[in-house]
């Protein structure tokens, strides 16, 4: 299962976002250091095209890709050294495939959920500066994990011999991130985008801008008032839904489907997976065991009609081992 660890230095609205995501109760208290132990949800990720193949198949049950979401608490300068709760929440860094940093850019009044002014760690709204403080804390335990592991055993450390001798380090600065820059309502009203600077202190990661007051709004409304307040904010879905799909193109990751009378389902695969090994999602003989599939979008399957009329018209294509699997293929695995 995909993990992703919410990071952020105290009181950026991190926990509030967990509380969106998962819809679970957590604190969120304007005080640094309320979340203590990292808190773990599991969260369906909503898909149309399950609810609609879900439908054109009569299926008695539809089951979506999950994620699963770790609220680890507030880092803040020299967590590298101990410093608050640092090092606890650095190893659970290590454990996570992507880091989701948020970083607050709404001002003093604005973006608490609970109404009234969020204290900055640092006192000051600086988002470029935030970032390079998480950034240079990541560092710095890397650098004591190269430390402690030339310690152990200078020898096979040496330069010469570290490749073929070393399994490679699990480093914190190698994770994939997503910047979650937490906006004010107003500001994401007024459309607020990260600067030129800003920008270039993220280099080329993707970036999502929400608010976590109206993300935790959103998650506790109707479908229909869903939609209302997306419209009036001039959005077409809400950050956790961008949040989400960013985290599976970050780790390079798709969904293919299955369907039928029992169930209707989202599986996930890597970008460029052949076939037999997205099949091991399915069941795990499968990557062994295939020998062909028959493959079909599931736009181009809806608009058939059904299987047997996709198929009368050559709209079904039978594949072998070298087929790779693209995004949005509908599968049905022969053994």
């Amino acid at each position: 299962m995909l993990s992703i660890g919410i990071v952020g230095l105290p009181n950026v609205g991190k926990s509030t976002l967990f509380k969106a995501l998962t819809n679970k109760q957590v604190d969120i208290q304007n005080y640094p250091f309320t979340t203590i132990d990292p808190n773990v949800g599991v969260v369906a990720v909503p898909d149309e095209r399950v609810d609609a193949l879900s439908d054109f198949s009569h299926s008695k049950k539809k089951l979506y890709t999950t994620i699963e979401f770790i609220d680890i608490a507030g880092l803040i300068k020299g967590a590298s050294q101990g410093e608050g709760l640092g090092n606890k929440f650095l190893a659970n860094i290590r454990e996570v495939d992507a880091i989701a940093h948020v970083v607050r850019v709404f001002p003093a009044g604005g973006g608490s959920a609970s109404g009234g002014d969020v204290v900055h760690v640092h006192s000051t709204i600086d988002p470029v500066n935030d970032i390079e403080v998480i950034k240079t804390e990541l560092e710095l335990a890397d650098l004591q994990t190269k430390e402690k592991r030339e310690k152990k055993d200078p020898a096979k450390s040496s330069a010469g011999d570290r490749g073929a001798s070393l399994p490679a380090l699990d480093l914190l600065a190698d994770k994939k991130i997503i910047y979650v820059f937490n906006a004010s309502e107003a500001q994401l009203a007024a459309n607020w985008q990260p600067d030129a600077k800003l920008l270039d202190t993220i280099k080329d990661s993707d970036y999502v801008v929400l608010s976590t007051p109206l993300e935790l709004l959103l998650s506790e409304t109707t479908p229909e008032e869903k939609t209302e307040y997306l419209t009036g904010f001039n959005i077409k879905e809400s950050g956790l839904d961008v949040l989400i799909k960013k985290g599976y193109h970050t780790l390079g990751l798709l969904t293919f489907l299955t369907t039928g009378e029992d169930e209707s389902r989202a599986w996930t695969a890597h970008q460029g997976d052949l076939i037999p090994k997205a099949s091991r999602a399915i069941h795990t003989d499968f990557e062994k065991l295939f020998i062909k599939a028959e493959v079909i979008n599931w736009k181009t399957l809806l608009e058939a009609g059904s299987h047997a009329n996709a198929r009368t018209h050559g709209l079904i294509k039978i594949v072998g081992r070298d087929y790779t699997i693209q995004e949005g293929d509908v599968v049905e695995i022969r053994i």
